[in-house]
């Protein structure tokens, strides 16, 4: 026997959309400013770490488009041809954004680092100048973005009780994760054009640039490659937090009309709202309407205790031995993860 819940409307919703469309939007706007200024001086001066940054500021402009069309999307309501809602979405864009990092950022800076280092080009005193005031403007533009980013996710970061780091890491939010990589990212991207540019300055050979370039591109890379796994996670269907599984599993052991719980499985369907499906083995001698009643009293406490579970699905079986194993050998698993997240969290503030 099978029972499930009405789908909540506004399931999938974040809590936090406006702020994390605030986060995007600094973002968005400080980027396509630098993104000009460092396309128009890097022409100018032939820079290959200046043009190398401007590629970068180029996809990362993009990106941010891809983010907040992400935050609208995932706000549809469930229909019929999505009856789980669009939570989702949040996840394809920001798989399309490593994307866009590794290609129009990653690609153009491996081919300007290449060409400026097969064919080098000097140029004046002035020029020195004009990369340097682009890229200290680039610098503190891309760290106010920066910061906003590490507010937000410090903000998540304590109401979760994680450490800043495990909400970086392991945040079910990609949009927020996205922005701190790219800027983080971007810092980092500058101070390496501005010692290719000093080195360049101070040997006289410019292939100090190009080599700044090629960093600039493995670097991208790699964060493209980072977060475009973590977007993949969550896209093919990642569990809820372990935390969360374990306490779902000992409400519903604790039922004293629960014998065993023979399954229990979770899977996030958007930033706020997960599904979870169990299986489980009722005592004997209830009969069907008793059955009903339970289920439903039994799903209503799994959602007023965890409101992301949008979606709970019970089925009533009769568990075997094997049942009984592999529910065993699960929790045990759940647990391991537990202790291992714990071991990586802050200890919680007082």
């Amino acid at each position: 026997m099978s029972t499930d819940t009405d789908t909540d409307a506004g399931a999938g919703r974040p809590k936090n959309d406006e702020e994390t469309r605030g986060t995007v939007l600094i973002a968005l706007l400080a980027n396509v400013a630098i993104a000009v200024a460092k396309a128009v001086v890097g022409a100018i001066t032939a820079s290959p770490a200046l043009l190398a940054e401007a590629a970068h500021s180029v996809a990362d402009t993009l990106n941010e488009v891809f983010l907040l069309v992400s935050v609208r999307a995932s706000r549809r309501s469930p229909d019929a041809q999505h009856p789980f809602g669009y939570g989702k979405e949040r996840y394809f864009w920001a798989l399309l954004a490593a994307v866009g990092i590794f290609v129009t950022g990653g690609c153009f800076s491996f081919y300007q680092g290449l060409h400026g280092w097969l064919s080098p080009e000097s140029g004046g005193s002035e020029r020195f100048l004009a990369t340097y005031v682009v890229l200290a403007v680039s610098l503190v533009a891309e760290s106010t973005s920066l910061l906003r980013a590490v507010v937000q996710l410090r903000g998540q970061a304590r109401s979760h009780g994680h450490s800043l780091l495990r909400e970086i890491t392991g945040s079910v939010d990609p949009t927020v994760r996205t922005v701190f990589a790219e800027d983080a990212t971007a810092v980092l991207g500058v101070l390496l054009a501005a010692g290719g540019v000093l080195g360049h300055q101070l040997t006289g050979s410019p292939r100090w640039e190009a080599a700044a370039a090629l960093a600039i591109a493995l670097l991208l890379v790699l964060v493209a490659y980072w977060l475009g796994r973590s977007a993949r996670d969550l896209l093919v269907g990642q569990a809820v937090d372990p935390r969360l599984q374990q306490e779902a599993y000992e409400l519903l052991a604790a039922q004293p009309e629960i014998d065993t719980v023979a399954v229990l499985q979770t899977m996030r369907l958007g930033v706020d709202s997960a599904l979870l499906a169990a299986r489980v083995d009722l005592r004997e001698g209830m009969d069907s309407e008793e059955v009903e009643e339970v289920s439903e009293r039994i799903k209503r406490e799994l959602r007023e205790r965890f409101p992301e579970l949008a979606e709970v699905f019970l089925d009533i079986v009769d568990a075997d031995h094997q049942d009984r194993e592999r529910a065993r050998v699960r929790r045990e698993e759940v647990d391991r993860a537990v202790a291992q997240q714990a071991s990586q969290d802050e200890p919680p503030r007082r």
